[in-house]
């Protein structure tokens, strides 16, 4: 005996939605009474077997709300019989996708009932719920239109954009457009921070508070302010992700700024905004206390430029980023050979372009422990002077930065020189290259491919004119902030070691020249410049008596170890020769 599959009923769907942009007597209120006026409705009609699907603050412009595509799936699967809402705005605001969604019902043959349009696809085809669909439409555009309208004369007028006062903030219960600093949040902030200028990546640092079971920030916001949506992750509220730590050093409200226009949309029916370049944002500095310094944030975002290659314990060498060759300008790479513990003779630097194939620069050696040995003194050297005779600190700050700003626009003038007379040039050769095309010297092809190399290399050229003009006109107002400097200087009482922290905080870049040995001996110039002040004159002291004795003793012992080395290597090739003519 066969049996007959016994088939289900299928299901009356009721559809409920609500913006957080609707104007109606609150989310969840409206939620409920549009349930209770479609069950009502089903009800009257006889329509059996209902069953809700509902999106609570989900804009109509989206249709990827989980209530709608679960409803969906069940269409698509036959189960439904028929779909209720109370308009066809519920189902959204795009007339194309509302079209599609009443083209799926009509070929799955499922009913479709819009009492608040009075809709009914049961009692015939209504020749104007297309036109509702395209006002629908318009409605959302409009509002918008009018959105971001208010959300511009907002931000050209200094207030913040956002909703939601950013991590470690948080807006002040008499105006929400004042943030006040939430010290739990804050203490984070800092911690980041501090942790990105001791040399740790964005991943270790998300792993350290991923062990600390420190609450992320989204979810540290939702319980904070009572948020009845969900965050994405809520399921693991500790697990922090490099992008997190990341976004948190990106942002420049922490030294007390405003930033607006950091992002836009092309269309209100995006889904994902775009950033804008960052000459583009508006930022307004002074809008609320600052949760860091300029200097700390600046000296993160230094710190963040470089990738650091890190030993087995995670550690980087604190130098790499620093460290500059004087002829090519590039980074100088950090060689090590094994597993460095100690700043040995294993753990060097050279230029990158001299392992390019062929060599496009020279060595330029130098080894880690040098470089250590060298900072380390400058630093307790320009330190002590601040702490002995700040006046004269100033004073020698401000002719040095004189001078080198004379030196650095005058070569700006050189470049800038340069780089216009190319500009000329490449007119002229664009427009030779015309004439040659009309007089068919030259083929068609051959002249797109010329002039666009010549007009991408003006480009290139319009791009480094302007830098070099901005920097020109840097120079005629910019002075040494010695201030900033002595400030970092008064955090350390007596530096004995150096560390990440302190090379950060006081370095701008070392310089290493490429060594001598014309004298007999390697010598070799590095020029330590200064965060905020550059390369300064430090005073030297005499040497003492005893001090010139030992460096003549140095000097006489260094000397006798070359003539032994001559006379070796004089008496070894004629001990070869003589065994060749042998």
């Amino acid at each position: 005996m066969n049996r007959q599959p016994i088939s289900m009923p299928k299901i009356t769907a009721l559809y409920e939605r609500i913006s957080k942009d609707d104007d109606l007597d609150g989310q969840s209120n409206s939620i409920v009474n549009q349930k209770q006026l479609m069950e009502e409705h089903a009800a009257k009609l006889g329509l059996a077997n209902i069953r809700h699907f509902s999106d609570d603050g989900i804009s109509g412009s989206r249709f990827d709300r989980p209530g709608f595509l679960q409803m969906m799936d069940e269409i698509e699967a036959g189960n439904v019989q028929a779909v209720l809402t109370k308009d066809s705005s519920r189902i959204g605001r795009d007339h194309l996708r509302v079209g599609l969604f009443l083209e799926t019902l009509r070929q799955k043959g499922v009913r479709f009932i819009a009492p608040g349009d009075n809709v009914d696809t049961d009692l015939g085809e209504d020749d104007f719920l297309p036109f509702r669909n395209i006002l629908h439409e318009w409605y959302v555009r409009d509002t918008s239109r009018k959105i971001k309208t208010v959300l511009h004369s907002r931000g050209n007028n200094g207030k913040h954009m956002t909703n939601t006062a950013v991590y470690g903030y948080i807006s002040s219960p008499d105006d929400k457009n004042i943030w006040l600093i939430d010290e739990e949040a804050a203490n984070v902030v800092r911690r980041i921070f501090q942790m990105t200028i001791d040399g740790k990546g964005p991943w270790q640092i998300a792993k350290v508070l991923t062990d600390e079971n420190v609450t992320r920030p989204s979810t540290y916001i939702a319980k904070r302010d009572g948020s009845r949506y969900t965050p994405k992750g809520a399921s693991e509220p500790y697990a922090w992700s490099s992008a997190t730590v990341q976004n948190t050093l990106d942002r420049a409200e922490y030294m007390g700024c405003t930033v607006n226009f950091r992002t836009y949309k092309d269309s209100y029916k995006d889904k994902k905004k775009k950033f804008r370049p960052k000459d583009e944002w508006l930022i307004i500095e002074g809008t609320q206390e600052p949760i860091v310094d300029r200097e700390t944030w600046e000296t993160a975002q230094k710190c963040r430029i470089v990738k650091r290659r890190r030993n087995s314990t995670g550690e980087a060498n604190p130098f790499t980023g620093l460290v500059f060759c004087a002829d090519c300008g590039t980074r100088m790479y950090n060689h090590r050979y094994g597993e460095v513990i100690k700043y040995d003779s294993q753990d060097t630097y050279h230029c990158q372009l001299y392992s390019k194939y062929p060599p496009k620069c020279t060595m330029h050696y130098i080894k880690t422990s040098t470089l250590q040995a060298l900072t380390l003194d400058a630093i307790r050297a320009v330190s002590g002077f601040v702490k002995e005779n700040e006046d004269e600190f100033v004073r020698v700050v401000s002719e040095a930065h004189d001078i080198q700003s004379a030196e650095a626009a005058r070569s700006h003038q050189r470049q800038l020189a340069k780089h216009q007379k190319r500009h000329g040039d490449l007119d002229s050769l664009i427009k030779q290259l015309y004439e040659d095309k009309v007089s068919g010297a030259l083929t068609s092809k051959r002249f797109e491919i010329l002039s666009g190399e010549y007009e991408s290399e003006q480009e290139g050229l319009e791009h480094q004119i302007a830098e070099l003009l901005s920097g020109l006109a840097t120079y005629d107002t910019e002075s040494g902030n010695t201030d900033r400097f002595i400030k970092i200087v008064r955090k350390y009482t007596d530096i004995t070691e150096l560390n990440a922290t302190i090379l950060n905080e006081y370095i701008d870049k070392i310089i290493v020249h490429e060594a001598d040995k014309s004298s007999g001996e390697r010598e070799q110039v590095v020029d330590i410049h200064f965060n905020f002040i550059g390369r300064i004159p430090l005073p030297v002291e005499e040497p003492t008596q005893e001090e010139l004795e030992a460096q003549e003793k140095q000097r006489r012992r260094r000397e006798k170890q070359r003539e032994y080395f001559q006379r070796w290597a004089a008496k070894n090739r004629l001990k070869k020769q003589q065994q060749k003519t042998a």
